[in-house]
């Protein structure tokens, strides 16, 4: 148990895990941007990762679909992050849904050691399962945030990113040509007529 003291000290700092999620064209990474900016316009000391496959704007910066940009350092896996990680304030995570399942248990460290851990993904794969180790990451976190993007078919709440080319790899990377939001009854439809 702390004491009062103990907490008032410039040596106190309280972690916490933050989850950005929903679909693609969302606003996921530009939430996390804004987020990341504003702690560093704080003064805090801040880095952001992202993993190395992930080259679709730039090999080095986390960059959003309407594209804003922030710097950040392309890892290989979720323990690299904790080698890095090192004198941060704050750490931000895009496209955690890439990484391997240990990036739950290091976001936990990280905000056990008073890190603030922003983790940013999709909450679902294309066919609407649960994304990689998203599910344990929002479990685990202190606030969740769900983004939706809109439905391009009727305007309602997107559900999913449909996958609009013939693949089932679960990982596969694109943009507007390759994927687009649709709600849940839309999604349905879709499935229902390239099944037919």
């Amino acid at each position: 148990m702390f004491s009062e003291r103990d907490t008032k000290g410039p040596t106190f700092r309280k972690g916490a895990i933050e989850v950005v999620c929903g679909s693609m064209f969302s606003g996921k990474t530009e939430e996390l941007i804004r987020r990341m900016k504003r702690a560093k316009f704080a003064k805090l000391r801040v880095e952001i990762f992202k993993p190395a496959i992930d080259v679709r704007y730039s090999e080095e910066d986390v960059v959003s679909h309407d594209r804003t940009v922030i710097q950040s350092t392309p890892v290989e896996n979720s323990q690299t992050i904790l080698l890095l990680a090192n004198d941060i304030d704050v750490v931000g995570i895009d496209e955690a849904q890439f990484f391997d399942m240990g990036i739950v248990d290091v976001c936990q460290q990280l905000a056990n050691r008073g890190i603030r851990v922003i983790a940013g993904g999709l909450d679902m794969d294309y066919r609407g399962v649960p994304f990689g180790p998203m599910p344990a990451l929002m479990a685990i976190a202190d606030d969740v945030y769900k983004a939706h993007a809109i439905c391009v078919h009727c305007g309602d709440l997107a559900y999913v990113s449909h996958r609009l080319v013939q693949s089932d790899k679960r990982v596969l990377l694109g943009e507007t040509e390759s994927y687009e939001p649709l709600c849940r009854a839309c999604y349905n439809k879709a499935i229902a007529a390239e099944q037919s």
